[in-house]
């Protein structure tokens, strides 16, 4: 009969780095977390995420006996600068689309269990963090993210994927903890620009950029503009400046050849101004929390970007904008990092389309030219 050391050595076999066990039981104090948060996580539930149902995964799956816990190191290699400065990096090699790389890894490890008898699923809605800390493989860190405590260096790049099986197996060890240093004068929290951290391990998810990048709606107000940085869709503010994160920061590593390869298609310039097949051809395989319907969020995302590196290099590509776009959102946006970049090109061509534009657009074109 099969045993956790096989599953382990089959889990190795497909390239995961860590694995552990854990009960089917439900995960009653995520659920309580979430109930008594709902404000805060409502929109998730709004959006089909079934956060609730996912703490009961025998609501799942109900011949559920065990979880077991695949660890994936995400940042196993390094990607190129340019796109570590405007996307999170656990988007930068996603393949839940393409399904040619993780998703393979995780259909032959179903395979191997399915080929000994064991029937499996992996809902995206059940809380993997909690099922891998359960499992005895890390701890919490205060920005909610999960450590491993043994592989990348014990760091934050990691994913656990929680696999619910119908076979019973001995539970590890749980290590349900926050494993910040005492040391640590909350360096997460304090680099958090739109003050998403609360602090003890808890986050707004309304405020933070990942979520303001791709699920944001309407025109980014003013105050956000700024602190949302260089950032087009995904954040890693919290993570970079981590110092349990510093040892796998400082390790070389080589590059990751299929995300230098897409680097072209996520130029900003493209972006500001692809259309539906590049976006769906180049963009969504990779990024695909937003549909081809908000794409305006992406060229308005871009937009604010470009405005923050105070490029001037930029400023001929957003007054492009108002020649090709009709969605006020973006224009607005293109106005505002016209204005955050400045220079005399940037404001004669601010001046210039005072006429033939009005409401939101024209009052975020008198707004630029105040700041110049």
């Amino acid at each position: 009969m099969i045993t956790k050391a096989d599953i382990i050595a089959a889990a190795h076999a497909n390239g995961f780095e860590d694995v552990g066990f854990t009960t089917a039981e439900p995960f009653d104090t995520h659920r309580e977390f979430l109930e008594a948060r709902k404000e805060e996580y409502g929109w998730a539930e709004a959006a089909g995420l079934a956060l609730l149902k996912g703490t009961a995964p025998k609501a799942i799956m109900p011949t559920a006996r065990s979880v077991i816990v695949l660890m994936e190191v995400y940042f196993r290699k390094a990607y190129p600068r340019v796109l570590e400065g405007h996307f999170g990096r656990c988007y930068l090699d996603d393949d839940r689309v393409t399904k040619d790389g993780l998703s393979r890894r995780i259909k032959a490890f179903r395979a191997f269990l399915r080929e000994n008898g064991i029937e499996s699923q992996v809902p995206f809605n059940l809380p993997h963090r909690m099922a891998a800390a359960r499992a005895g493989m890390g701890t919490f860190g205060k920005n909610c993210l999960f450590y491993s405590s043994r592989v990348a260096r014990q760091s934050s790049w990691v994913l656990p994927i929680a696999v619910v099986i119908d076979r019973e197996f001995a539970p590890d060890n749980p290590t349900i903890a926050m494993g910040c240093p005492e040391w640590c004068r909350n360096s997460c929290i304090a680099a958090c620009p739109t003050r998403a951290l609360k602090g003890n391990g808890t986050i707004d998810p309304r405020k933070c950029i990942s979520f303001l990048s791709y699920f944001g709606q309407g025109l980014t107000p003013k105050e956000l503009r700024e602190p949302m940085g260089n950032y087009i869709y995904g954040c890693d503010r919290c993570q970079n400046v981590c110092p349990r994160n510093a040892g796998w920061l400082a390790k070389d590593l080589a590059m990751n050849e299929k995300a230098a390869a897409k680097a072209e298609h996520f130029n900003l310039s493209k972006l500001l101004r692809m259309d539906k097949p590049y976006f769906e051809t180049h963009i969504w395989p990779h990024m695909f929390y937003m549909s081809a319907d908000d794409i305006w969020r992406w060229k308005m995302n871009t937009a604010r970007a470009m405005g923050n590196t105070r490029d001037p290099m930029y400023v001929e590509n957003l007054l492009q904008v108002f020649t090709r776009e009709a969605d006020e959102r973006v224009l607005a946006m293109a106005a505002w990092a016209l204005g955050r970049i400045g220079g005399q090109k940037a404001r004669e061509g601010l001046a210039a389309l005072m006429e033939g534009n009005s409401g939101v657009v024209l009052e975020e074109i008198k707004s630029a030219l105040a700041q110049i």
